[in-house]
């Protein structure tokens, strides 16, 4: 089980208000951007897809200082909240000590893959601030749809229930209530899909599918450059039905373009992940599969 006091202990930063984080550029990102800037009056100063950086004037200021949401950077000086698989074996990057994520937490790497946080970034956050979610059906859509939740509760129930067991200190139970039925999904596809396509808030389709009706996961990615729209009504589909408030967008005055490339995790083993990342000068990556890592590099940032 983990322990709230000790993860506050170990990232004091966590405790801090009046943060400049940057988010993930899709849904996931933005309802933890929601939930921050409700509950500890954090200031959204960026967005990252893993591949562009979109940022403003002050959090280029403050680059130091800023905190990456629902992301796993190695710069040693970026904190972080992810939730992806990053070490390789026994190697974990120096740069990913100030990473707050349940997967480092728990020391699992490539070889627990099948043993991989399956909730979401905002689920960590609800359990470690310990908030209580309005008990509501489109609340629970809201929540549930952050990473796919309530397809991985029915597709990986076993591990999903071990991590469950692992944050057994808050009532999950209204949350994950009735989940696991056609009566579930069908309130999914006819009121919460339906809504997401009338904001025009699905950019594609996911890998996983239900179990009774065989719908396919919705994936909710945008481009700040153009999606302030969508940005703005699921903020506001937020505050209205999880009574979070709504907060400033950022305006971006940087675009930094990167490069985003997959290859094996064996060809990084045999280098070793260190020297792979210093060779390559990666800003961040993903182990994304048992056999795959994704990474991101970036010509220069300044």
């Amino acid at each position: 089980m983990l322990n709230r006091k000790k993860i506050f202990q170990k990232f004091k930063w966590l405790k801090d208000k009046n943060r400049q984080f940057v988010i993930s550029a899709n849904y996931d990102g933005l309802i933890c951007a929601s939930f921050l800037s409700h509950f500890l009056n954090w200031e959204l100063v960026g967005y990252y897809n893993m591949q562009t950086i979109w940022i403003s004037e002050s959090g280029v200021k403050n680059k130091k200082d800023l905190i990456w949401v629902d992301l796993d950077i190695i710069p040693t000086l970026g904190r972080t909240l992810g939730g992806h698989i990053i070490k390789l074996g026994d190697s974990m990057p120096r740069g990913f000590r100030n990473s707050c994520n349940p997967n480092i937490l728990m020391n699992l790497s490539n070889n627990n893959f099948n043993q991989k946080y399956p909730l979401s970034t905002l689920a960590f956050l609800i359990w470690l601030y310990n908030v209580k979610i309005p008990n509501t059906n489109y609340s629970k859509f809201l929540i549930l749809h952050s990473d796919s939740m309530w397809l991985k509760f029915q597709k990986y129930s076993k591990n999903f229930n071990n991590w469950l067991h692992i944050f057994s200190d808050y009532n999950w139970q209204e949350l994950f209530k009735n989940i696991d039925s056609r009566e579930y999904e069908q309130e999914v596809d006819h009121i919460f899909y339906s809504d997401l396509i009338n904001l025009r808030a699905i950019s594609g389709f996911g890998k996983l599918k239900s179990k009774y009706l065989g719908l396919q996961s919705r994936e909710s990615k945008f481009n700040p450059d153009w999606d302030e729209d969508i940005i703005l009504n699921l903020m506001e589909l937020f505050a209205y039905h999880l009574q979070w408030g709504t907060f400033i967008l950022p305006l971006i005055s940087k675009k930094i373009k990167g490069k985003k490339i997959t290859i094996p995790v064996s060809k990084v083993q045999n280098i070793g992940i260190s020297k792979f990342i210093r060779e390559k000068k990666i800003f961040s990556y993903a182990i994304t599969t048992p056999k795959t890592i994704k990474y991101t590099v970036f010509e220069k940032i300044k």
